[in-house]
Order: structure tokens, then sequence, then C-alpha cells
């Protein structure tokens, strides 16, 4: 974890220049120390149906949605949204002085028991970094456009006991969590 699923009003597509936004946020959760590298997924929606205050056609919004793993304590989860925030806010700023914007976002935490997943990700991204056989994406670049980032990036040191992605859990019978 986490996931983190922006979206955005269809009407400010053309002025917030998605794919950089999506490389800001990616980095900025491999840069909390909090995510295991194989965790993150970053995913934008453009919402082509809304009503936004009062409706007026310039009115626009930008919300993320972070779920993560439960298990990290609320100032683990406070520090790292505010520095999500914070690079969404300053990637979205030049049109939120323009224009009417409602920026946001929410942490949800998936629930340690309801939440089913299967994810080798770990162990191939493991793989790559210590130079073992599996495909790795090209290197360098920006992302091809929907596509994955530009190669492997290292993983960020966890804080010691902030990764329950990566220990076993109730709920998570079999092993650990992967996502």
């Amino acid at each position: 974890m986490p996931h983190l699923t922006i979206e955005y009003s269809a009407n400010i597509e053309n002025a917030i220049d998605v794919e950089r936004l999506l490389d800001r946020l990616y980095e900025t959760a491999l840069a909390t120390g909090v995510f295991p590298l194989g965790g993150i997924r970053v995913r934008a929606v453009r919402v082509d149906r809304y009503r936004i205050a009062d409706c007026a056609p310039e009115n626009g919004f930008v919300h993320v949605t972070a779920q993560v793993g439960a298990g990290r304590t609320v100032d683990v989860l406070e520090q790292a949204g505010r520095r999500l925030f914070e690079a969404l806010t300053s990637h979205l700023k030049s049109l939120y002085d323009r224009s009417p914007l409602a920026i946001s976002l929410n942490i949800q935490e998936f629930h340690p028991v309801l939440n089913f997943k299967q994810n080798n990700l770990h162990e191939h991204v493991k793989r790559r970094q210590a130079g073992g056989h599996g495909a790795a994406a090209p290197s360098g670049g920006p992302p091809p456009a929907g596509g994955q980032p530009g190669g492997p990036r290292p993983a960020a040191a966890s804080p010691a006991g902030a990764d329950p992605d990566e220990t076993p859990r109730a709920g998570n019978r079999g092993g650990r969590a992967d996502g």
C-alpha cells in the first residue's frame, strides 16, 4: 500500500498534467519511507459527470483517496498524508490560483481481516533490485502514456515497525499482507 486514486473533473484535464501528477504522487509516497515499493499503486480517473458547488462550468476538483494497509499509527499516516497533500497542492497551485478548484485527500485503512489480495510484486521488485532475472521496465526517461514509470526505483527505508504490509497479520492467513 498505498493505493492512490486521483479523481479529477474532466474540465481541468488539460490544465493539470495528469502524467506528471501520477509521477509526483508516486515519488512522494515512496519518499515517505512508510510504504513498500511493491505496494505502491497510483492511478488517475477522469470524471465526466459531476456537479460542483453552484454548478458553474469552470468549477473543478481533484480528490485523492489513499487506501493503506491497517496497522500504522495515526501519526505516521498523518505525516505521510501531509506530504502527499503538499505534493498535490503544489502541483495544482497555478490552476488553483486562477480557477475555482476543490482539492482534497483522504486516507482510508483497509480492514485487517476483510481485505483479500494476491500480489507477487514485492518478490519481483526485490529480484530486479538485486540484479536477478525477471523483466525490468526500461530505465530513464518519462513514463509511456498510461503506462509504468520509467523503471524500477530504489526502495525507501521504512521506519521500524511502520510497515505492516511486510508482516503477517490476523485475517491474512497464509502469509504476509501483499499490497
